[in-house]
């Protein structure tokens, strides 16, 4: 258990040591009770609330979003989470037969599977680039998937940061390569908003999609995507609602935009069936909780630990990090020996009282560190404590 104050400020359990926010996320009491408010003000008039203000709620909940970003708020849509981005990314970027989507083997697998489903649909080619472990640096990563790009890759679509093995990639050199010889680009940020500093207009990405609930501590179900401007129109939503009856009626639509919005992207990506948008109206106050609590300082010293901890468990086990050095994360990977990981993960949480997971990669287990502003070195202590008392 930490000793953290901030802890207080969380629903977490007591008992646990928490090592896993990079799942999830957590969220704050003070969010959970903004989003409640809005919860309350929508049930008191729906239709309303709904039907006639949602869509300018919605903007004004982007703004905020969209200066933590670097983008512009008309090219923002607020989505559930990133696996829905990579969809609707995989929707709307145009395959044929014998085009090839390019990515690395470090991919969220779900966002892999659209890929996949969208290249079976069209004929095209899902094909990934080895980036083996210890990483070897940006260079590398690069040579890598230089060598990789063959004239049939149309797109290249490369995580900022990886799920399974908490790396940093660099895909502001990856989307400038790409840029130049005509390839589409689609960041999947998934780890990134209130984790690192990002600057979507710089990156200039075609696509990019983040989740809010991760590191920003915002409520489940929010997300961004990102439309490069020039794209919105070719934008394929997962579900045809309201937005697209709305461009079908053009000058009749005006009975919509209370709810649609009135430009391409949005008429997309705004309203799709009834749902539940409080999540989405309640990133502000995610947005002011980690300004408060977790900004640059905060993140330096977090970002310390995982290292520290990922540095402490291969040198306990006599193995090589991750990394030769760290990357400025709140993740990091630390190796295990030969093992069985569902089981060590289960142990860890059933008899220690740590939730931490353990993914596996190049044939071999690694545990995943997460450390947010409520974690501190005890929380470390604890892990090695029990990883020392555990056998392999």
């Amino acid at each position: 258990m930490s000793p953290t104050p901030l802890r207080n400020d969380f629903l977490l359990d007591p008992s646990v040591t928490f090592l896993n926010h990079g799942s999830f996320g957590a969220r704050p009491r003070e969010v959970l009770a903004a989003q409640d408010a809005i919860r309350h003000e929508l049930e008191s008039s729906p239709v309303e609330f709904l039907g006639r203000r949602s869509s300018a709620l919605l903007e004004e909940a982007m703004r905020p979003l969209a200066a933590l970003v670097g983008a512009d708020t008309a090219d923002l849509a607020f989505i559930a989470n990133a696996t829905t981005g990579a969809a609707i990314a995989a929707a709307s970027v145009p395959l044929g037969m014998g085009d090839e989507v390019l990515g690395s083997d470090h991919e969220y697998g779900a966002c892999v599977m659209g890929w996949k489903r969208a290249c079976a649909s069209s004929g095209a080619l899902w094909r990934e680039f080895e980036v083996p472990l210890p990483w070897a640096g940006d260079d590398d990563f690069m040579a890598r998937l230089e060598s990789a790009v063959t004239p049939r890759t149309r797109v290249l679509f490369l995580s900022q940061i990886t799920s399974p093995t908490a790396l940093r990639f660099p895909v502001e050199r990856a989307v400038a390569f790409a840029r130049e010889r005509g390839i589409a680009t689609v960041i999947d940020g998934a780890h990134v908003p209130g984790h690192i500093p990002l600057d979507l207009e710089a990156l200039g990405a075609d696509f990019y999609f983040g989740n809010c609930h991760k590191w920003l501590c915002a409520p489940l179900g929010s997300a961004f995507i990102q439309v490069r401007r020039d794209l919105h129109a070719s934008v394929q939503p997962p579900v045809a609602s309201w937005g697209l009856v709305a461009e079908a009626e053009g000058g009749a639509a005006a009975v919509h935009d209370g709810y649609v919005g009135t430009s391409a992207l949005s008429r997309r990506l705004r309203w799709l069936g009834t749902r539940d948008i409080t999540p989405f109206l309640a990133v502000p106050a995610a947005i002011g909780f980690c300004a408060r609590h977790s900004g640059p300082a905060e993140s330096a010293r977090c970002a310390a630990l995982a290292d520290a901890a990922a540095r402490r468990i291969a040198s306990f086990f006599g193995l090589e990090p991750a990394t030769s050095a760290g990357q400025g994360l709140r993740m990091a990977l630390a190796p295990l020996p030969p093992c069985d990981g569902a089981a060590v993960k289960a142990e860890l949480f059933d008899r220690y009282r740590i939730e931490v997971p353990v993914t596996s990669f190049g044939g071999r287990s690694w545990l995943r560190l997460s450390f947010h502003a409520y974690n501190d070195a005890a929380d470390a202590e604890s892990l090695l404590a029990a990883l020392g008392r555990m056998s392999f």
